[in-house]
C-alpha cells in the first residue's frame, strides 16, 4: 500500500499548504478539455491571473508547466542565436535565467551580484547599450530576496524586460504594466495556496510582436498557446490537452484569493513575514537576507554555529510534521528558509513554526 500522510506543514519554500477551496476543487470531476464549461472556467482563469499580474495583457494564461517551464518559455519566445540577454544573478533562480537562455543561443551577459544582496537596477541597464532581453528575479527564492524591478522597465529601453516572480504573485504587489514587465512568469504552489504544475504567464503587446516566430519549442509557443485561450479573436484553436483538474485547482485559489481582497490577503503576508522575522530575531538568530530587501513571504536565516542544520529539519518532521527549507547552493547547510505563504500566512503559522523550532535546536 502507498505510504499516506493526514497532514504536513509546509513551511518551507514552497510548495505551500493549499487553501481549502483548492482542495475541495481538485476533487471535481473530470472534464473535458475543449468542455464548454472549462472554457468558463479557463477565461475565469485567466481573468484572475490578470488581476494578480496587475496587467491587461490579452495573453495571460496558466501555462501547463511549473515554475521552470514559465522560464524556458520566457526564453525561447523572445531570444535566438546571438541575441543579448542581460540577466541579473543575485541567486540560484537567475543563474538558472542564464542558463536556459545560453541553451536558446543567446549570448548571455550576466551581472553577479552578492547572495542576499538586491538586484542593482543601475549596473543591470549599464551592462551591455542595447540587448534584446534585460532579466531579473522579483522574488528570489533561494535567498528570500525582494528587488525592485521597476527601475528595470523604466530604463530598458529597446528591450524587453523579462521577471522571475514565481514567489510574490498572489502574496506581494505586483503590477507588471506600470513596472514595464513584458514577458512574465510564475508558480502556482507559493502564494496562490494551489499545487505546482501550472506557470501563470503574462505576455505584453510589445514582446509579442517582437517575438521568436518560429521557436525551438513547439509546446511553449506563445503564438500557439494565446491562440487557445482566443486571445488573438475569441476564438480558439486546439494546442494541448490542458491540465483541467489543476485549472480547477487555480480557479479555486484565485476567488478565494479576490474573496478576501488582494490587498487584504498581500497585508496578511506581510504580517506573517515581519512577526516571522522579529521572532527568528528574538531567538537570537540571525537573518540572511539584506534589510530593507527581506521578502515577506519567505524568510531565510542563518544556522547557528555548532547546530547541524538537516538534524532540526528532520527533527521538526518526525516531530511536528513541519517542513521547513535547506539553503540553495554553497548554503545548502548553512541557511534555513521559511516560507509563510497562502493559507499559511498568518500568526498562528508563525508560533507554531517559531516555538518547535526552538524546540528542534535544543534537542535535535
Amino acid at each position: 500500500m502507498p505510504e499516506v500522510l493526514t497532514s504536513r506543514y509546509l513551511f518551507g519554500p514552497g510548495p505551500s499548504n493549499c487553501y481549502p477551496e483548492v482542495t475541495a476543487a481538485l476533487a471535481y470531476p473530470v472534464i473535458g478539455h475543449l468542455d464548454p464549461v472549462f472554457i468558463r472556467r479557463l477565461d475565469r482563469t485567466c481573468a484572475g491571473l490578470r488581476t494578480m499580474w496587475g496587467t491587461r495583457n490579452t495573453r495571460t494564461l496558466p501555462l501547463s508547466a511549473t515554475g521552470s517551464g514559465g522560464m524556458e518559455a520566457a526564453f525561447v519566445n523572445t531570444v535566438s542565436d546571438g541575441d543579448v540577454a542581460v540577466i541579473a544573478v543575485n541567486g540560484l533562480f537567475g543563474e538558472r535565467m542564464c542558463e536556459v537562455a545560453r541553451r536558446c543561443g543567446a549570448t548571455v551577459v550576466r551581472v553577479d551580484h552578492e547572495w542576499g544582496q538586491p538586484v542593482d537596477a543601475e549596473r543591470v541597464l549599464a551592462a551591455h547599450p542595447h540587448p534584446k532581453v534585460i532579466a531579473a528575479v522579483h522574488a528570489e527564492t533561494s535567498t528570500g530576496v525582494l528587488s525592485d524591478v521597476a527601475p528595470l522597465g523604466a530604463g530598458k529601453g529597446d528591450a524587453l524586460l523579462i521577471v522571475d516572480a514565481v514567489t510574490s504573485i498572489g502574496g506581494l504587489e505586483l503590477l507588471a504594466d506600470e513596472w514595464g514587465i513584458d514577458v512574465g512568469y510564475a508558480g502556482t504552489q507559493k502564494c496562490l495556496g494551489t499545487p505546482p504544475g501550472l506557470s501563470p504567464f503574462t505576455v505584453s503587446e510589445r514582446a509579442f510582436e517582437r517575438r521568436i516566430k518560429d521557436p525551438r519549442s513547439w509546446y511553449l509557443d506563445i503564438g500557439l498557446l494565446g491562440g487557445y485561450v482566443g486571445a488573438a479573436s475569441g476564438s480558439r484553436t486546439y494546442h494541448h490537452t490542458a491540465p483541467v483538474t489543476m485549472i480547477a485547482g487555480l480557479e479555486a485559489g484565485l476567488d478565494r484569493i479576490l474573496a478576501e481582497g488582494l490587498a487584504a490577503v498581500q497585508a496578511r503576508h506581510r504580517a506573517a513575514g515581519t512577526e516571522l522575522r522579529e521572532g527568528l530575531e528574538a531567538m537570537g538568530l540571525e537573518l540572511f537576507a539584506a534589510e530593507g530587501s527581506r521578502l515577506p513571504s519567505l524568510t531565510t536565516v542563518k544556522v547557528p554555529d555548532g547546530v547541524n542544520s538537516a538534524a532540526v529539519r528532520t527533527y521538526l518532521l518526525k516531530n511536528f510534521s513541519i517542513e521547513i527549507g535547506s539553503g540553495a547552493g554553497h548554503f545548502t547547510s548553512t541557511i534555513w528558509r521559511i516560507g509563510m505563504m497562502g493559507p499559511n500566512a498568518n500568526r498562528a503559522s508563525v508560533k507554531l513554526v517559531l516555538g518547535a523550532l526552538e524546540e528542534a535546536i535544543a534537542k535535535a
